[in-house]
């Protein structure tokens, strides 16, 4: 059997995905601004595919674009965090509850389960980039389990915002062995089909990430340029 072609990436689709990364690594900071051509000759290519990608990253709250001035990269707002985790907070804490009704199998928990466990073998291994990529998984997977697609739309609309904002707060905070604990319960309702415990425990986790992260933003002025 004949297999298809990968279609190659655009440039559109590569200015996207590099401009974001240097965005979450700081290499574009926040309240930085940055001409489009100068942004076209850092990524060797035209200003044509880097406009549109400013246009995609403007819609996704990472940027905004002024004219005659390029790009500004917007800082995180402890504001705009505290309305986005109430937000994550409401939608994930219902995924938590309809995936414990569901009753799903072992096979459809395995993920979840292997995200939990990555997390705790990150902090063994005092990495806490592999934890924040392992506590993505986890956030996804549940929002996945919980089986309403909408829900899974609105949620990866806010993970950009979500991510920037642990970026910047990663190595300021304790270490989440509370956060682990809390998602091994969550795990541990869900396979037990105790929908109610599921639900409270995954809203209590959330809200006390929220007044962490914007405890910090605050305290360190992150949100300021």
């Amino acid at each position: 059997m004949k297999h298809q072609d990968v279609k190659p990436q655009s440039n559109t689709q590569r200015a996207v995905q590099e401009l974001r990364q240097m965005i979450f690594t700081g290499e574009l900071p926040a309240g930085s601004d940055h001409l489009e051509s100068e942004l076209a000759v850092q990524l060797g290519m035209s200003r044509t595919p880097i406009r549109e990608a400013a246009l995609m990253l403007e819609s996704q709250g990472l940027l905004e674009l002024r004219p005659r001035k390029g790009v500004r990269i917007l800082p995180v707002s402890p504001e705009d965090m505290c309305e986005i985790y109430d937000v994550l907070t409401e939608l994930e804490s219902l995924a938590a509850r309809r995936a414990a009704e569901r009753s799903p199998s072992p096979a459809e928990l395995q993920a979840l389960a292997q995200a939990i466990d990555d997390m705790e073998n990150a902090l063994t291994q005092h990495s806490l980039e592999d934890w924040a990529e392992a506590d993505e998984r986890f956030h996804r997977e549940l929002v996945r389990l919980g089986g309403n697609s909408r829900v899974q739309s609105i949620v990866a609309m806010m993970s950009d915002q979500v991510r920037r904002a642990r970026a910047v707060t990663l190595f300021m905070r304790p270490l989440p062995v509370k956060s682990n604990e809390d998602h091994r319960r969550v795990f541990e309702a869900i396979r037990s089909g105790r929908a109610d415990e599921a639900a409270f425990v995954h809203h209590a986790h959330r809200q006390n990430a929220k007044k962490l992260i914007i405890d910090l933003l605050e305290k360190h002025k992150l949100s300021r340029v």
